[in-house]
């Protein structure tokens, strides 16, 4: 039985397809058209792949907090645990066309080996305090995801600011096991909420 943390891991851990157990109460984001909520500067997640999921949480903290913890990907590693380490690869304000690469340990399972997630991000679109778009591959010795593009959205809502975030999955190995790729990718967007939750309530003094 997976412990509360595993479930907790955020994408770069679950994009290895690690968690075969089924993922309670939730449920893939159905394929469709992007909607306003959907896309950041007009791009949003792939359309047409098999593996997808989003997901929303309310955080009781200022905008400006959240903006700067998911933006500031270096510091990533000091509150999510999964997260060991992250670079950026460009200077300058976080923007598009900026590039980070961050790595994250994935125990071995039946049929995939322990191995090193390396993920090399692109940001493709971003809004200042409103959105921000990333894609990129996910490889490890034994393990690929051949592109995953991550979306992020921000507004101000009455107790606080609501995340939404979405999520696609494509690639040969990770689509030969659609639901249990999917349970992995709702498992880890689920978590990465509920970590940048608890650091920016806890940063702000909220908690």
């Amino acid at each position: 039985m997976f412990s509360m943390r595993t479930a907790a891991l955020t994408v770069s851990l679950a994009v290895a397809g690690l968690l075969g157990t089924a993922l309670p109460h939730a449920q893939a984001a159905p394929a469709a058209q992007h909607s306003d909520a959907s896309v950041c500067r007009g791009a949003g997640v792939d359309p047409a792949a098999r593996i997808r999921y989003q997901a929303d949480i309310v955080i009781d903290a200022p905008l400006s907090t959240i903006w700067k913890l998911q933006t500031d990907v270096e510091d990533w590693p000091s509150w999510q645990a999964p997260v060991l380490t992250n670079e950026r690869l460009d200077h300058g304000p976080f923007r598009k066309g900026s590039l980070f690469r961050w790595t994250t340990p994935a125990p071995a399972t039946p049929t995939t080996p322990a191995t090193m997630l390396e993920i090399t991000s692109t940001v493709r679109q971003l809004q200042r305090g409103a959105c921000v778009l990333w894609s990129g591959p996910a490889i490890g010795e034994g393990l690929r995801i051949d592109e995953g593009v991550h979306l992020w959205r921000f507004e101000k809502v009455e107790g606080g600011v609501r995340v939404h975030t979405e999520e696609t999955w494509t690639g040969a190995q990770v689509e030969a096991d659609v639901p249990t790729a999917t349970a992995a990718l709702g498992w880890g967007l689920e978590g990465w909420l509920r970590d940048l939750k608890a650091a920016a309530e806890t940063r702000d003094g909220r908690r």
